[in-house]
């Protein structure tokens, strides 16, 4: 579905490159996270795969970046935009709408649905994001986790067939946080839609993911499957990525010889491997 090559982009204003030599394939249908420290380029990554780079911010583009057959810098973001779906971390400069109804209307209607589709698509974005009873809602009244599963279902209307998320957590609680991967990941299966998450919370990703991206200084240092890209937590802490405690520590008994299993992803998993080993 997405299909990276040799990408470098270099910001107008900016003298040296965000992002250079990336090379990546997502498959069609894969939940993929990405993630690094503050600065390292994932962004800028994602606004290749939606068009904003270089519609939208002009600079010094290399290589190519292809979505759904589309290059992204040929396709026009209205051609772009219709295969791929994006919510922004700030969900508030998102939503151009009061009302929850309304909100859904206005991508559906900017695009030129026909009227008899757009009930059916807005009844089941509301369902699948499990919000069907805020339809009615003035959006100003809603919590900040309600804001985001409006701002996604939004988008979900528009059945894209790539889903691209800047941090979509950064202001929810852990429980909110859970949730909305939850339904993302279930959208995603029941769909076949390809969903490309930019998160900071590693943890979260590495229970959702199919796979794993970790940029650092511009550059994809590890695309893989969570698993396999958590083994190297040591790593990873030194370019500023947190793993789960619990993997880090399994990880660091396995350097030791003391612990032989797969890598453990949660507090869950490491209980388990640990009563093993104790036993």
């Amino acid at each position: 579905m997405i299909e990276i090559k040799d990408f470098t982009f270099r910001y107008r204003e900016s003298s040296s490159p965000v992002v250079e030599g990336i090379n990546l394939v997502i498959p069609d249908g894969a939940f993929v996270g990405i993630t690094g420290s503050a600065g390292s380029g994932k962004s800028t990554l994602t606004y290749a795969m939606n068009g904003i780079v270089p519609h939208c911010y002009p600079g010094d583009f290399f290589g190519s970046v292809t979505v759904g057959g589309l290059d992204t810098c040929e396709a026009s973001l209205t051609d772009i935009s219709r295969i791929v779906g994006s919510v922004c971390q700030d969900i508030d400069s998102q939503i151009v709408t009061s009302i929850v109804e309304d909100e859904m209307l206005y991508g559906l209607e900017n695009f030129g649905f026909a009227h008899d589709q757009i009930e059916g698509r807005i009844g089941r974005a509301l369902a699948d994001m499990g919000i069907a009873d805020l339809r009615s809602r003035v959006i100003a009244s809603l919590s900040g986790g309600q804001k985001q599963k409006v701002a996604i279902a939004s988008i979900l209307a528009l059945e894209p067939k790539v889903l691209v998320l800047d941090e979509p957590t950064a202001e929810l609680d852990p429980a909110s946080s859970l949730q909305v991967f939850g339904l993302l990941a279930r959208y995603a299966r029941e769909h076949g839609t390809t969903v490309v998450v930019v998160e900071q919370k590693i943890a979260l990703l590495s229970q959702f993911a199919d796979m794993l991206v970790i940029v650092d200084g511009g550059k994809i240092r590890f695309a893989d499957a969570p698993a396999d890209v958590l083994a190297y937590s040591e790593e990873l802490l030194e370019i500023g990525v947190n793993c789960p405690r619990a993997t880090t520590l399994m990880n660091r008994l396995a350097a030791t010889g003391l612990y032989a299993g797969p890598v453990c992803r949660d507090v869950e998993e490491a209980c388990r491997a640990l009563s093993e080993v104790i036993l």
